[in-house]
């Protein structure tokens, strides 16, 4: 899968999850559009989903330095890789 799908998978997340249209992907998600520890814990079940994978406890916590979509999109790169590299 290339970055620019996995920008287009989380973006729609965004949308159908979060109610959040066309956030920037460099927003400060939690300044920009309040995203809490809620709506980080969904993120990181819907990834799961996305992957096909059960995060590990050490993939969680690399998830709490995550503030903007590109971001996040780096943090499925390397689990994406991670997975592959299995």
């Amino acid at each position: 899968m290339t970055r620019e799908e996995i920008v287009i998978k989380v973006l729609n997340i965004f949308k159908e999850e979060f109610e959040i249209e066309n956030p920037g992907l460099n927003d400060d998600l939690r300044e920009v559009h309040e995203f809490d520890s809620i709506d980080a814990i969904e993120l990181l079940i819907e990834i799961e989903f996305f992957l096909d994978k059960e995060l590990t406890q050490e993939e969680k916590k690399a998830a709490m330095e995550i503030r903007t979509i590109n971001d996040i999109c780096d943090y499925i790169v390397t689990l994406a890789a991670d997975k592959h590299g299995d």
